[in-house]
């Protein structure tokens, strides 16, 4: 028996957004798929993204550096990107790790775990 829980999709958000919300499966399908597109475009011009009770998107620049081939063993230049960094909000951190946070008067103490293979 497989223990690891299996890789969430598009699909799965989409049909996740057809079951609970009764979206169509296409307007599920694009409904996702525009907020993803809005995600990229935004760290695209170099804006975070935040998403209240779950986490930040984070755009990083890292620099030009030297590496080495680990097939060779030749040093090799690691040229200068852009990286993406998800940094999670401290209510997805704490129901995710089974612990309280500091404030659980506010309205989403909980991140709903509606992907089930339902």
């Amino acid at each position: 028996m497989n223990s690891k829980p299996r890789t969430r999709t598009r699909a799965d958000l989409a049909n996740a957004l057809h079951r609970e919300i009764g979206l169509s499966k296409p307007e599920s399908r694009r409904l996702v798929d525009s907020i993803l597109e809005m995600i990229v475009a935004a760290l695209d011009s170099g804006a975070e993204v935040k998403v209240s009770n779950f986490g930040s998107f984070l755009l990083y620049s890292a620099g030009e550096r030297m590496g080495r081939n680990p097939r060779t063993g030749e040093d090799a230049v690691i040229t200068a990107r852009q990286i993406v960094k998800f940094k999670p909000s401290k209510f997805l951190y704490a129901d995710l790790n089974n612990v309280e946070t500091d404030t659980q008067d506010q309205e989403n103490e909980e991140i709903p775990r509606r992907l089930s293979d339902d």
